[in-house]
């Protein structure tokens, strides 16, 4: 006898939400089921969500996990925990994109070994957490992360203004941050969230160290990631294409996290 599809909601219909949408309403994820979104702008989510054939509920963002057993978050930093908070207390499967808020959520972590919730984190823009993951399970020495953006893909940082650093005309690649992930997702919650990701899968964001560089001459998000352990040393880089729609979002990120709902019900999954 075929399961019952898992339901899958989505807090988010920005670049990545909308198009995770799109793909579980046309049933390319088999054994997945969308059944409920959330948006910050009410108008704006009825009139897509109106486009969508599977007729899915449109919710307040803290009502999500009443309706899905996976809840998917797609959102900024700022309202993490309107979605996050309900889906661990439910016992909910709860994939995360904003990585950087979990560094200091430790509380909700402990929460979902008590409710039986799972956080899963995709690898969204990022590659190697696979190795990184297999690293921790021996000694890592060291784990550096250098992202570079198009100055575009920085604007808008309150880190910036505060600091009175002015990428707005640059001629020549400018280090805008150095110092550890945890002080980087404060200053840069919109544009860390792959470093926060390395620091869970290894050594910590205490220990991770981030450079954020603005680039005039790139066109693609780049990172770089380098790992001394005691089972190997590696060198990782990645150039991601931006969305049309935010250029400080990948495209390869709503593709991972398709692969990462896929994996909840593939019958062979691939990768530590």
């Amino acid at each position: 006898m075929p399961k019952d599809d898992l339901t899958v909601a989505i807090a988010g219909l920005g670049a990545i939400g909308a198009t995770v949408a799109r793909q579980l309403d046309a049933g390319r994820v088999a054994g997945l089921r969308l059944s409920a979104l959330a948006g910050r702008d009410r108008s704006k989510s009825e009139q897509f969500t109106a486009t969508l054939e599977c007729n899915p509920a449109l919710v307040p963002l803290d009502h999500l996990a009443d309706h899905a057993d996976i809840v998917v978050e797609c959102l900024p930093s700022s309202v993490f925990d309107q979605v996050a908070i309900p889906a661990v207390d439910a016992g909910r499967i709860l994939v995360v994109l904003s990585a950087g808020a979990l560094l200091e959520r430790a509380d909700l972590i402990a929460q979902a070994d008590i409710t039986g919730a799972r956080i899963i984190v995709p690898s969204g823009a990022i590659l190697g957490l696979d190795a990184i993951c297999a690293a921790a399970e021996g000694r890592i020495d060291s784990v550096t992360i250098v992202t570079r953006k198009p100055p575009k893909g920085l604007l808008g940082a309150a880190y910036l203004d505060d600091n009175g650093i002015d990428i707005s005309n640059l001629s020549k690649p400018l280090c805008v941050f150095e110092g550890p992930v945890r002080e980087a997702a404060r200053h840069f919650p919109a544009n860390v969230n792959v470093a926060a990701a390395i620091s869970l899968a290894g050594i910590g964001a205490d220990r991770t160290c981030v450079e954020v560089w603005a680039d005039p001459g790139l066109e693609r998000n780049t990172h770089a990631v380098s790992v001394v352990s005691d089972s190997a040393n590696f060198t990782m880089t990645i150039e991601g294409l931006p969305t049309d729609e935010n250029p400080r979002t990948g495209r390869i990120t709503p593709q991972s996290v398709i692969a990462t709902l896929r994996r909840l019900t593939a019958p062979l999954v691939i990768g530590t």
